[in-house]
């Protein structure tokens, strides 16, 4: 069995889980409240030195990271205590430098909902806690009064023991008295189930507003990331246009035109001006074909990733070993973005890497994620430059909804890994 995020469910036997639930209650009843005396305390205290040279806010800074690892606490204790496999509470990501950043991130931290969340459980659990051992209490002095009463002693009430109980029940028949450790015993099971109920509710809760928060990053990734590819592919081809087949067009203009005036007086030399613009033009059309095959290669299309990186890598100028196994097809947009990850990483290991060799890995793994690793043996030093080729491929499989990771230290040698839904 699975929860909500996937992640397998390990159940402990129910007695044994009701039991530690017990241990648990008994533990926050007595030292929840603790916790809670600490905090008021250190609320108390900011808000009065607050107008004392500020003093007071480094108090109330501290409690915001105070009941932060209340709530952690919590979360882990309900996590391991019933396996539900939610997501560990985390702090919240620095929201800009200086202290501006620091108020930044302190106010997102006061107001995240996952926190709140851990601290209302903690707060429910310490209840719980507290009318636990209060049953506990009566249990103990039901038990202990029907062993008198059978003996033939006298039950007297002492008003320091605090049970739930009136004195005036201090009479009883042991039967009487025994039924009221039942009672207690049966509240006291019945407090471990409800705080099973509640907090599992509340951790589900949370890890709902995990789920959502995550899906809302990665969507706004992925947009990011899409946008971000968008402009550095037309930055691409405005650059390849501009310094390639633009000229290349432009001279061919020229040279039709030189061949025009040459025509009447010069036939040979008009011959000649011809073929010189019939071989630009041809050059032009290759040129053209390249940055098709830039934008979208056909055998990709038509036969897959497999073939499409076998021709690749046959048009490498570094031997590269390929391996790949791919099961079937993935998504238009998964196969183009590993495909291009490749193909940049092939031009990058060419032109600055100074390897002998590359080693091309492509895996369709299990939860239909297409992975690839490509590696060299060059001399390191690759990096991510805003409007570069990297930058590109990297926003590319981000838009995809994938990920993407580049270890290249000084001196080599460089590995490119990225997983992409095969789905995307």
């Amino acid at each position: 069995m699975t929860n909500s995020l996937g992640a397998p469910i390990t159940r402990a036997r129910p007695p044994f889980r009701v039991f530690m639930t017990m241990l648990h209650l008994a533990a926050l009843g007595l030292l929840g409240w603790a916790v809670f005396a600490v905090s008021m305390v250190f609320l108390g205290v900011g808000i009065g030195l607050t107008l004392v040279f500020g003093i007071g806010l480094v108090f109330l800074f501290a409690l915001v990271y105070v009941l932060f690892g209340v709530a952690w606490f919590e979360s882990e204790r309900v996590d391991g205590l019933y396996g539900l496999g939610t997501p560990a509470l985390s702090v919240v990501q620095r929201r800009g430098g200086g202290f501006g950043g620091f108020i930044r991130t302190l106010g997102a931290q006061a107001i995240d909902v996952r926190m709140w969340q851990g601290i209302a459980s903690f707060i429910v659990a310490s209840l719980l806690g507290l009318l636990f051992l209060v049953c506990g209490q009566n249990l103990v002095w039901g038990a202990a009064s029907s062993g008198l009463a059978l003996a033939g002693r006298t039950v007297e009430y002492h008003p320091g023991f605090g049970t739930l109980i009136a004195p005036r029940l201090s009479a009883l028949s042991p039967l009487a008295y025994a039924g009221i450790a039942l009672l207690a015993a049966a509240a006291m099971v019945g407090i471990a189930l409800l705080h099973r109920v509640l907090t599992v509710w509340i951790a589900g809760a949370g890890a709902a507003t995990w789920e959502l928060q995550a899906a809302a990053l990665r969507s706004e990734q992925q947009r990011v990331g899409a946008v971000r590819a968008a402009d550095v592919e037309r930055t691409r081809l405005e650059r390849d246009l501009h310094d390639g087949v633009q000229p290349r067009l432009v001279s061919v203009g020229m040279t039709l035109g030189l061949a025009q005036q040459q025509i009447d007086a010069n036939p040979d030399a008009a011959k000649d001006l011809i073929a010189e613009a019939h071989t630009s033009t041809k050059a032009a059309i290759t040129e053209l074909r390249q940055l098709a095959r830039g934008i979208h290669p056909s055998v990709l299309e038509d036969r897959g990733l497999d073939a499409a990186l076998s021709a690749l890598a046959g048009r490498s100028h570094i031997p590269v070993q390929l391996d790949v196994q791919l099961g079937g097809r993935c998504s238009r947009d998964a196969e183009t973005a590993v495909y291009f990850v490749i193909a940049e990483s092939l031009t990058n290991a060419a032109k600055h890497s100074r390897a002998s060799e590359l080693r091309v890995t492509v895996r369709l793994r299990e939860g239909a994620t297409l992975w690839a690793r490509v590696e060299d043996n060059g001399s390191g030093g690759a990096r991510v430059v805003p409007g570069g080729g990297l930058d590109g491929i990297t926003n590319r499989v981000l838009a995809a909804g994938g990920t993407f990771r580049l270890e290249s230290p000084a001196g080599g040698p460089t590995s490119l890994e990225v997983s992409v839904p095969c789905a995307s």
